[in-house]
């Protein structure tokens, strides 16, 4: 089974988000399914660093204002492809925003170069390899279906996977002609949004195939409150749409203990070189983007009752800058707060072992890995009902906690009154040592691999392939 994902990041290569952790894993897991999965990618200067001994499949003279090649990598075991096109992606800055923050103003070129280059490759394979299907990574990749058919490729079939319905690729309508876009799908049964055009929606519709990262966002993605106004287009196709749970991979998140007593030495190297204060409560970490969507100014409301508990928090990310301002105000303000601004990924992990629970306060969360992150070690989650949240953690109810099978705490509505509530229960369960020590062998056994979801790809890879 031959599959190629098309996808604007990857780890270990470039990574701005959870998109990349997906495309990383996906071959790997896959393999074990009998899939052999390729991955697209751009030609960043990072990506290109990394493959100095790729060699070259296909030149294209001209790929939206100069010349690219097709290459072929290596990604770990497997094979990478990447479009190398200099005018497009060798760059300073990020690889959607330029170095003053802003979006590159050409990024509707640079990924629906992205797209033709996936598209290419279908129609007449790259080095002898032609895919079967197309993973499409959100709207990065979502103008692949529209080249797809304009080449008249009949037989690869195409599934988009939305990460995040926030981000929808929009153009302006002007550039149609500029995109090498048919002008007779600009219509709101096609690829325009509000007169703009959207490479979302462009995948959406024309892709074989839909999915999301999580069962339960799949549902509130039909749904005015999340749909971000693509409800309707969903809901249309929900007999093509589904819900497939992203995984971590096991062995690059191995916790450096094997049972719930091995985190108390790890507890108080946190505490030390974060400059707490030993506490009567739980240990809390927030390892996020600080922004409205994850929640933290709902945290920074609820937080006094966290610290009137005994409770500790400690947050590393970097965001908006109110909530950045507020979290410093609160640790300069109270010995159990301490705060570190920006983007650690050693800390990351220390911060994950160290702590005691790992709070996920966010307002919609697509499937979200940091959840998955703190049941692997050991780390209680405290999330919203929302999303992957939902999916994949249970509840410490009453039931849950009867049953033995709690593995963290949920709240709802998402407001800061019930995560105030829930971080209550959480320094109440804190007390109950019997209690506290179950759910985090059950958070330890859970299984948040790729197996489950690998086999889920792979069967509709199998079923769209025929």
């Amino acid at each position: 089974m031959r599959v190629l994902s098309v996808a604007s990041e990857c780890v270990p290569l470039v990574k701005t988000g959870g998109l990349a952790d997906v495309a990383g894993a996906l071959p790997a897991a896959l393999a074990g399914q009998g899939v052999e999965m390729r991955v697209l990618l751009p030609g960043y200067p990072a990506v290109m660093a990394a493959q100095a001994q790729a060699r070259v499949l296909r030149e294209i003279p001209d790929l939206f204002g100069g010349p690219a090649r097709i290459l072929r990598g290596a990604l770990g075991r497997g094979v990478l492809h990447v479009l190398d096109a200099p005018h497009l992606f060798d760059r300073p800055g990020g690889i959607y925003l330029g170095p003053d923050g802003r979006d590159w103003p050409d990024n509707p070129q640079r990924f629906a170069a992205l797209c033709r280059a996936a598209a290419l490759i279908a129609a007449e394979g790259a080095g002898g390899w032609r895919p079967q299907v197309l993973h499409l990574h959100d709207w990065q990749a979502g103008l692949t279906p529209v080249y797809l058919r304009e080449a008249g490729v009949a037989d690869v079939r195409t599934l988009l996977t939305i990460h995040n319905i926030a981000f929808q690729g929009l153009a302006p309508a002007h550039m149609l002609s500029t995109l090498r876009l048919p002008a007779g799908l600009f219509n709101p049964q096609g690829i325009e949004y509000w007169g703009r055009i959207s490479a979302l929606k462009a995948g959406i519709v024309l892709a074989d195939k839909v999915s999301t990262v999580s069962p339960t966002y799949a549902e509130e993605l039909m749904t005015p409150e999340y749909g971000m106004g693509l409800e309707g287009v969903l809901a249309d196709r929900a007999a093509d749409f589904t819900g497939i749970l992203n995984g971590i991979d096991l062995d690059a998140w191995r916790p450096p203990y094997d049972a719930p007593a091995g985190k108390a030495p790890h507890r108080a190297a946190l505490r030390a070189e974060l400059g707490l204060p030993e506490a009567e409560g739980p240990l809390c970490v927030v390892v996020s983007r600080l922004t409205g969507q994850k929640g933290l100014d709902l945290l920074i409301e609820a937080l006094p009752a966290l610290l009137r508990c005994g409770g500790q928090l400690a947050v590393l990310g970097t965001g908006d800058p109110d909530l950045e301002a507020a979290l410093s105000r609160a640790a300069a303000g109270h010995p159990g707060v301490a705060l570190r601004l920006g983007y650690d990924e050693a800390l990351s992990r220390r911060m994950i072992a160290g702590g005691d629970a790992i709070l996920v306060p966010s307002r919609f969360e697509p499937c979200g890995l940091t959840q998955l992150y703190g049941l692997r070690f050991g780390t209680l989650p405290l999330v919203a009902l929302t999303g992957g949240l939902a999916d994949t953690v249970i509840n410490a109810s009453a039931a849950g906690l009867a049953a033995g099978v709690a593995t963290g705490l949920q709240f709802h509505p998402v407001d800061a009154a019930a995560l105030a509530h829930a971080l209550t229960r959480l320094c109440a369960l804190w007390r109950q040592p019997a209690a506290w020590q179950r759910m985090m062998a059950n958070a330890m056994a859970y299984p948040v691999g790729w197996d489950a979801s690998a086999r889920a790809y792979a069967q509709l890879f199998r079923q769209m392939a025929g």
